[in-house]
């Protein structure tokens, strides 16, 4: 039995002068999964969420969440979902808990301050302004209040950015605990790595089109060649060798580490091929495992995501 769907996007296309931003993009999130957009910059994810939370409105092209369509109904959706903006600001003169406290007011129901403020350790801070937090710790703040509502759906736009790589894993736990309470979140990220550790769900954006979605092992089992061997080679590799395992595969030079090669090979029988191809190459390093994420992104799209979307306006705060 399929899960409930809570947002269902058909059709949706963004026009801004003669720039088509989103270009008829369609996609379903199922009740209490973390689902992803992954996109360069400009694709369109920031563009997407924004009219899925009724901050802006479709050239044409319908959005419903929970049952409800953002044109009609985005005062009853906004008491229904939490929304983490790429850049929020807060009353500066105001503490942790008075920010929460107010807006706990604009909603019929909610969870308490120093309970939210618990769920992120901060409960110790709550008598500090925002402006007195780490980038970390005002991360974990801006997410939080976006639960203040207690919401059924939860939006997260680029939460890790600009953070370093200890307080974006912390942050990562902060996601599996509201995935974990049943919410259903949905993603955006320029960090590859971190959409592959908290979506269960994945839709890839290029230039306002959605090219693939699925699991992340779905995506990556749905390639030519999803097995991947890295390698050093001691002293490089001759030309014959090159042209063998480029005959068994996809060879090409690392983008990790100077001198190392990764193979991408069809299948397992494919891999005991290219290891009796490297038996007697000297090898200063080896290692087998599936292609990534990455490797996925950058065949479909033939980009590589590198910093902020930047979208034709800014998002608004609170």
């Amino acid at each position: 039995m399929f899960a409930e769907v809570v947002i269902e996007v058909r059709d949706l296309v963004k026009v801004y002068g003669d720039r088509r931003v989103l270009k008829g993009i369609g996609f379903e999130v199922r009740r209490g999964e973390v689902f992803g957009l992954l996109g360069e910059n400009g694709a369109g994810k920031t563009t997407t969420l924004e009219i899925i939370e009724g901050l802006r409105a479709p050239t044409s092209g319908t959005a419903t969440v929970l049952g409800m369509d953002v044109g009609r109904d985005i005062s009853r959706i906004k008491e229904r979902i939490g929304v983490q903006l790429q850049a929020s600001s807060y009353f500066e003169h105001l503490t942790l808990l008075e920010i929460l406290d107010l807006f706990r007011s604009f909603y019929d129901r909610g969870l308490e301050p120093r309970e939210l403020l618990s769920l992120v350790g901060l409960q110790d801070r709550g008598g500090m302004r925002v402006g007195q937090l780490s980038g970390g710790l005002r991360q974990r703040f801006s997410i939080v209040a976006a639960l203040v509502n207690d919401p059924d759906v939860v939006f997260l736009d680029e939460p890790t950015t600009g953070l370093d790589p200890v307080a974006r894993r912390n942050l990562w736990d902060l996601v599996r605990n509201i995935h974990e309470k049943g919410k259903t979140v949905i993603l955006t990220s320029h960090y590859l790595e971190e959409v592959e550790a908290l979506c269960g769900r994945v839709a890839i954006i290029k230039e306002g089109e959605i090219i693939a979605t699925d699991t992340v092992a779905g995506l990556i089992l749905q390639q030519e060649n999803p097995v991947r061997l890295d390698f050093l080679p001691r002293g490089g590799l001759s030309g014959d060798a090159r042209s063998r395992l480029s005959a068994m595969g996809v060879l090409q030079e690392s983008s990790a580490r100077a001198g190392e090669l990764t193979l991408f090979l069809k299948d397992m029988e494919g891999l005991k091929a290219a290891l009796r191809e490297l038996e007697p190459v000297g090898l200063e390093r080896m290692a087998v495992s599936t292609a990534s994420l990455e490797d996925v992104f950058v065949r479909l799209t033939g980009g590589r995501i590198t910093g902020e979307e930047m979208e034709p306006a800014g998002r608004a705060a609170r």
